[in-house]
This record gives C-alpha cells, structure tokens and sequence, in this order.
C-alpha cells in the first residue's frame, strides 16, 4: 500500500467515525426527546412553587383548635448547627417521590373538549419506601380559580371540579398550559398548596375500555350495593354481595354511585380503584402498560412521559395493598351549604369548611407525614381519613 492511498484510508477513517459520532448524538437525542416528553397530552408546566393564598375565602371556619385527632403542623424552627441529611436510595430509577393528580372527567365524548372532574385525586408515589398514598378532593369545594375572570365577566370563583372544565378548549376561557388539567392543578395549588409534578385524565368512556382492556376488574362487596333512588329503580344499579368480576359499563357504575352521599361514593371509587391496580399490576399486564396506554392515543389524557410510566410501572410490582393509603379529609370539617353562583344564577351545593385546615394536612401530605404510614410509621393513621387496599 503506498503513502498516499494510506493516507486516504487515515482520513476515510477519520470521516466513518465522525458520522458515527454524528448519528449516535442525533439517535441519542432523538431516544432522549421521546423518552422525556408528554406521551398523550399537553404539559401542565407548573411554576416551581404556589404560595399564595386566594384573595377571598368567604366560607367561614368550621374547626376548633379542640377538634380531636387534629395536630396542627409545627412552626418553623431555627438552628446554629448545620444539618446534613443522609443521601436516601430510590427505587426504579426515579425521583425519590413523584405527585400525580388524577382526574376522573364526566364527558362521554372520546375527545376532551368539554366535562366536569367527576374524581379529582392527589397520588403521592414514594420511590424510597415503595408506598403510594391516594388523597381525594371534594369536588364541590367553592375555590377560586385563576386566569378566568377576564374571560367569565369577572367570575373568578367556582365549584372545584369546574376548574378543569373551564381549562379545557370547548369554552375557551383558559389560554394557560397543560388546559383542563393545568388549569384544575392551579387551582388546586392557589387554594390548598398543592403543587402535582405530572397529570392523567379519564372520561367515562376510556374508563371502560381500559377495564375492558385488562379484561375485567375482581371486586369484593362484604355486604352489596344498592345504589337505586327514587327517580331510578333499575337493577344494573344492585351489587350482590361477595366477590364478582365488573367489565367496563358495570364498573363505571359502582364507582359513580353516591346515594349514600359522597363520601360514600369515594369508598366506592376506592374499592374499583384498588381492583384496577390489581389487574394492571398482575404479570401478564404488566409489560404491556406502555403499549397499552399508547394504544388509547386520543382518548387519554395524560403528560406522563414514557420514561415515567416505566418507573410508575416498576414501583407497580413492589406494591401490595398495604402499601397503597386511600386518606379523605375528616368529615366532620365539612357542612354542606348554598352559595350564589353567578354563572348558573342560582344558589348551587357547596361544602363550608376552614381552607387553612385543608392546606395544613395537605401540606402534612406533601412532606408524606400525613397518613404516617406513607413513610411506614409504626404508628397507625386515623381509621376515619385512612384506608388501604385488601
């Protein structure tokens, strides 16, 4: 070989390895990009933290500094020492803990133009004691919410669950990120200091083709439901007694059932809940979430990215009931009441309760001191606020 052709194959060389380079860096950044990107929905972009509170809660307190089972969190403290905090392990290769709101839409339609939050839930995972605690919300609690008045004649104050049908497109009165859900987790971050890292939404629909999906959803009922009212005698409305299977349609109806009032309604929600997370964490279901969600493209909305649904998929194999706490607030802070709605122009239902109560055990909730056995505290939660999955 002479010099020259030697030197040829120097500079071919030279040049095969930069377009490896090159390609490797796109294909990496390309990998990277899907892999950390809102899979099914826009972004809810929250700001790094909400602190303020809303510029009018008119409802008056309902709470006692005497109320039993109630220990208002402790005051800021000083102290002269530095204090260093052991670096913690985390499983699954993610976050030490990530927030998710869960929103239940009321919609029929596969799209997401329009729908009340029918369930509105915080879900707290925590990757480095493998618990996961489930806090539900009220959805008629009269709050304020951001970013619409210009666009409702000055109406800034609704019902909690109308916060995700005014973000949504259908109205056109939110031009903020994430629609729907970002508005709803604004609104839940300015009146109750919560602040979710990501967001999935299910209408009616999608819930039933997801429960049809893992084929069936295994509940047990100790002693039935009857969830028939004056108006409406139909039996699809009775739930025997015992241990059955629910499909789609049948399920969606356990979990909406609130003639025995709206906390019992969230129990109900609870039980399909836990029977989901059964199904969708057995072997067999396992491996296909990614497809699976991916494959309701259109009817799900979610920021979720694929990188997370694999770290939520993960924790999923290391739960067992135990380790899933389903809290509500404390019945007794809330008073059912009227207030004048400008909107509907009529005096709508509205629970009376004491905003900075909420935002103390909600606050308690973020730190995951509240229910102790988010952080696997011996000691036991308050069987009212508390439940988990059998």
């Amino acid at each position: 070989m002479t010099g020259k052709q030697k030197n040829i194959l120097v500079i071919l060389s030279i040049c095969a390895f930069g377009l490896l380079a090159l390609v490797g860096r796109v294909g990496y950044q390309t990998y990277t990009t899907f892999w950390r990107a809102p899979l099914l929905g826009p972004a809810i972009n929250m700001p790094s933290s909400i602190n303020t509170l809303p510029s009018v809660i008119s409802l008056p307190a309902t709470w006692t500094a005497t109320e039993p089972g109630f220990t208002p969190s402790p005051g800021p403290t000083s102290t002269l020492a530095p204090t260093i905090t052991p670096a913690q392990t985390t499983y699954c290769n993610a976050p030490a803990t990530m927030t998710i709101l869960g929103i239940g839409s009321d919609a029929r339609a596969n799209s997401y133009q329009y729908g009340l939050a029918d369930v509105i839930r915080i879900i707290r995972f925590d990757f480095t004691t493998i618990k996961v605690a489930i806090l539900e919300f009220p959805r008629d609690l009269w709050v304020e919410i951001p970013d619409i008045a210009d666009n409702i004649n000055g109406q800034d104050h609704e019902r909690l669950n109308q916060a995700y049908l005014y973000g949504n497109p259908g109205f056109g009165y939110y031009e903020g990120p994430g629609e729907g859900p970002g508005l709803l987790a604004r609104t839940l971050a300015l009146n109750f200091g919560i602040n979710p890292d990501r967001y999935i939404a299910l209408n009616m629909r999608t819930f039933e083709k997801v429960v049809n999906a893992v084929d069936g959803i295994n509940v047990y009922l100790p002693n039935g439901v009857d969830g028939r009212t004056a108006d409406d005698r139909s039996g699809r409305l009775v739930f025997r007694p015992g241990h059955q299977t629910l499909y789609g349609e049948k399920a969606l109806t356990l979990a909406r059932i609130r003639n025995e009032g709206v906390f019992e309604r969230a129990n109900h929600q609870n039980t399909v809940m836990c029977a989901l997370q059964e199904k969708l964490t057995s072997p067999s279901v396992i491996p296909r979430i990614p497809a699976l969600i991916k494959s309701f493209k259109g009817s799900l909305q979610t920021d979720l990215t694929p990188e997370q649904i694999s770290q939520l998929a993960c924790i999923a194999t290391k739960l067992n009931g135990d380790d899933i706490t389903f809290v509500s607030f404390p019945q007794e802070l809330f008073e059912a009441s009227r207030k004048y709605d400008p909107v509907f122009d009529g005096r709508v239902f509205v629970w009376d309760v004491d905003f900075m109560i909420l935002r103390d055990y909600v606050s308690r909730f973020n730190a995951g001191t509240w229910p102790a056995t988010t952080l696997g505290a011996t000691n036991q939660p308050d069987e009212k606020t508390t439940s988990s999955c059998p």
